[in-house]
């Protein structure tokens, strides 16, 4: 369940959301993956359920981490194409193929700002699930 090795790209927001979704399958599978690795009461002894819960924990952490760095990335690359093209507009005012692009690009940006809450929603669920399941297991150092 690791992010696919291609960097989303930042242009094409459909293309962008497909990335994020591919790289979402670990927060997709949790509930599945807790219900068949860790034990119920009768096969408690057969599996490490400690190591099981960190091992998830830290593959988590590093979807999230990956996946907010994506975010904000492209976030960044679309603000200082709104500037850029602000600045382009200002100078030339009558140029509808700039004001077109610039308003393609706005759009964009607040498209990849939405993004950042619905990636907020997964990883509060996300989390939710793995302290229900893991609580008992595994207390990672740092609060989720």
């Amino acid at each position: 369940m690791a992010a696919p090795s291609e960097w989303p790209s930042c242009q094409d927001f459909s293309e962008f959301q497909e990335v994020l979704r591919l790289m979402r399958q670990i927060d997709d599978r949790i509930i599945h993956e807790l219900n068949t690795s860790l034990p119920t009461a009768s096969f408690a002894g057969k599996i490490d359920a400690s190591a099981r819960c960190k091992e998830l924990y830290l593959s988590l952490k590093k979807a999230h981490t990956s996946r907010d760095k994506a975010i904000k990335t492209c976030i960044n690359q679309s603000y200082s194409a709104v500037n850029r093209l602000r600045e382009e507009r200002n100078k030339d005012k009558d140029n509808l193929t700039l004001i077109k692009q610039l308003r393609k690009e706005q759009t964009n940006l607040k498209l990849m700002q939405s993004e950042l809450n619905v990636e907020e929603v997964i990883n509060d669920r996300s989390w939710k699930v793995f302290r229900d399941r893991c609580r008992i297991h595994y207390k990672p150092e740092t609060d989720l």
